[in-house]
């Protein structure tokens, strides 16, 4: 096996072995959600083959089920909720809790301040 290869794996390692992210405050499902730092291909290859077949929704939705976790690192949704998550939960309140994801996610250090405006914005004011 190559060098950076065993690099490339070790840094993998490292990021789903950070621990867990979160809380996202769900205040209209009464919880709080959790997810890892990083996903692998495996686990988003449905979500990309969702996307190329053009069905963004449901590829949203599959993204929620592989990333939205408990605070003991247990998934929240099953691949059997997926329909129930498309057809009677409220859409806004996923895109909430995904783009709050990829906010954190793309969090470098130096922009906390834009990113926790932009996700104020996202949550509905009391």
């Amino acid at each position: 096996m190559s060098t950076v290869l065993e690099k490339a794996k070790a840094h993998m390692r490292e990021k789903i072995s950070a621990g867990l992210r979160g809380p996202i405050t769900v205040p209209e499902w009464e919880t709080e959600i959790w997810y890892k730092p990083a996903t692998t291909f495996h686990q988003e290859s449905k979500v990309i083959e969702l996307q190329q077949q053009g069905k963004t929704v449901e590829a949203l939705v599959q993204t929620l089920i592989n990333r939205a976790l408990d605070e003991n690192g247990k998934h929240v949704f099953k691949l059997a909720d997926k329909q129930d998550l498309m057809r009677g939960v409220d859409p806004a309140i996923i895109l909430r809790v995904i783009s709050e994801m990829n906010d954190e996610d793309s969090y470098d250090g130096e922009n906390l301040e834009q990113v926790a405006l932009k996700n104020s914005k996202a949550t509905p004011s009391s």
